[in-house]
């Protein structure tokens, strides 16, 4: 009988004890989701499904109009998905590909962009915003993340180790231009990075909370994640029905993430061996 190795019992002890900690804030919201106020609240607190799921959600769609809200998410956070696909791609095909004055600085300022606390961009957006006249309209919420410093940052190291120069003067000597060069030779190779790109973009679009609440004024035009927040109050919190449109709300991003969870750490490190 071989000897249990002391080391790798206490490694597997140690994950296990951080899946329980990383899955049981899911597991509560859906089990919490099928469950009154008074039942959540009682001790201990129940670690099953109940029964009241359906009475829930009928309090949510009375408190809000809760469908609205949820395509509406959908919408935004594909709209901002499609075009940083597009955006940051191009952006990181031209630093990757080209070479232009002032392209190192103007990369570093790109990059120096993502030390910038989020919160500096609150007062600006909202002026920007309300100069434009797109005050609670859903464009005020993807046009100013329709390209990002990390998405521009990844195309760019990706192209510059996956796509072979070689191939590029290729496509030139048969006369092909530089946006087909774009279009039917490099971007079909940047599968795995838009992939994880989309991924990334798409859960950050979901979850977004204060860009909702700077621009956005009446409940129809609430995100889910505001919208759920509207619900709350001090003292007359229907806990079941917000557990119940969390529950809804997670649903797309579990479903997204099982199925791309293997090519978003793929593309997470692919391009990484170039600086």
């Amino acid at each position: 009988m071989s000897r249990v190795d002391p080391a790798r019992l206490a490694a597997l002890a140690l994950l296990a004890a951080g899946v329980i900690v990383m899955v049981a804030p899911f597991y509560f919201t859906f089990v919490f989701a099928t469950h009154g106020r008074s039942e959540i609240f009682s001790s201990p607190p129940p670690l099953w499904f109940g029964g009241r799921f359906t009475d829930n959600l009928a309090l949510l769609l009375e408190r809000l109009p809760f469908w609205r809200n949820l395509a509406l998410s959908l919408y935004v956070a594909g709209m901002t998905t499609a075009l940083n696909l597009l955006l940051c791609s191009m952006a990181g095909f031209a630093f990757a590909v080209y070479e232009f004055p002032g392209k190192k600085p103007l990369f570093t300022f790109v990059v120096g962009t993502m030390m910038l606390p989020s919160f500096l961009n609150m007062i600006p957006s909202f002026m920007v915003m309300d100069l434009l006249g797109w005050l609670d309209e859903p464009r005020a919420l993807y046009i100013p993340g329709a390209a990002g410093a990390l998405g521009i940052f990844m195309m760019r190291q990706y192209i510059g180790s996956a796509v072979p120069r070689d191939l590029i003067d290729a496509a030139r000597m048969d006369g092909c231009g530089e946006f087909r060069l774009y279009a039917s030779v490099v971007l079909p190779l940047l599968k795995p990075a838009l992939g994880t790109l989309g991924l990334i973009t798409f859960i950050s679009s979901w979850n977004n909370f204060v860009g909702p609440l700077v621009v956005m004024r009446s409940v129809e035009n609430y995100t889910v994640p505001l919208a759920l927040r509207s619900m709350q109050s001090p003292n007359n919190t229907e806990w079941g029905a917000l557990m119940a449109g969390s529950a809804i709300a997670m649903l797309p991003l579990l479903v997204i993430f099982f199925f791309s969870a293997r090519r978003l750490v793929a593309g997470l490190t692919a391009g990484a061996v170039r600086g």
